[in-house]
């Protein structure tokens, strides 16, 4: 998705509680969205394409273009710009400050070997899940996923557990503002419906979501929880329905799944 097409960071709305003050600095702000413009559809990009994609004149791309290339984040070939593994660097920063992570790894590790099936935690950024830690044992999506990936929350199992342990009301604001598309015919993508199902996971402290974020696809994910039992992450087990049914694998996986949750929860800092 464009990065234009999105509301510009910092543009709120009449009435938004989240209008940034005096101490807002738009070119910071512009700087994070040409970096995040870069991706998978566009690992490289000219000065015209970048400007187009973050929605800016191209006099203003170039000289956040010129600062990122001075600082080592992005290299020029010929007209085309591309990130640098520089880049990493302030994603892996999130990670080292969340020690007990490394300690998570080989929690999951385990969980992957016992049921046999890839395990995955992640956390909630806006209405997406970011994926932190992936042990996979075989390929069983039609994407590739990795640290850093996202996907959209509301029809993950991982987004649901996240969503469902926000309050009420912000739940509900946030799903009544996500663009709840299709991506299979058995996404859900009524609004009522979804916070009915969000309410169910909450209620319950699981989910499973069957063949709504690709086809051929099941997931099962149960939180992780800080010391104050609030919802910081997720961990969840992928598998095929050729393979098993959504009960069976609720009846088999559910069980050790939670289990390692807890564990992992114990882990969590004071």
């Amino acid at each position: 998705m464009s990065i234009k097409a999105s509301r510009t960071l910092g543009q709120a709305e009449d009435g938004d509680e989240t209008r940034p003050g005096d101490g807002y600095v738009q070119s910071f702000a512009r700087g994070l969205e040409v970096l995040r413009s870069f991706g998978a559809a566009a690992p490289a990009q000219t000065l015209s394409e970048t400007a187009e994609r973050v929605g800016m004149s191209r006099a203003g791309a170039r000289r956040i273009l010129l600062t990122l290339h001075a600082l080592g984040y992005v290299v020029q070939d010929g007209r085309q710009f591309r990130l640098t593994p520089k880049v990493m660097e302030l994603g892996f920063a999130y990670l080292s400050a969340q020690p007990w992570w490394s300690q998570a790894q080989p929690l999951m590790e385990e969980l992957t070997h016992q049921l046999g099936e890839s395990t995955s935690a992640a956390v909630l950024d806006d209405d997406e899940i970011v994926y932190l830690l992936r042990t996979p044992v075989h390929k069983i999506m039609s994407i590739h996923l990795g640290v850093g990936s996202r996907l959209p929350a509301w029809c993950t199992s991982m987004g649901r557990v996240l969503l469902a342990d926000l309050p009420q009301d912000e739940r509900t604001r946030r799903v009544l503002a996500m663009r709840l598309d299709a991506r299979t015919p058995r996404t859900v993508t009524d609004p009522d419906k979804l916070l009915q199902t969000l309410s169910k996971v909450r209620q319950q402290g699981w989910a499973l979501v069957n063949e709504e974020l690709e086809p051929g696809l099941m997931s099962l994910a149960a939180p992780i929880r800080d010391r104050s039992g609030r919802v910081v992450a997720a961990i969840n087990v992928s598998s095929r329905p050729q393979r098993q049914s959504a009960s069976v694998m609720q009846k088999n996986f559910l069980p050790p799944l939670i289990a390692v949750a807890e564990r992992i929860s114990a882990l969590m800092p004071n």
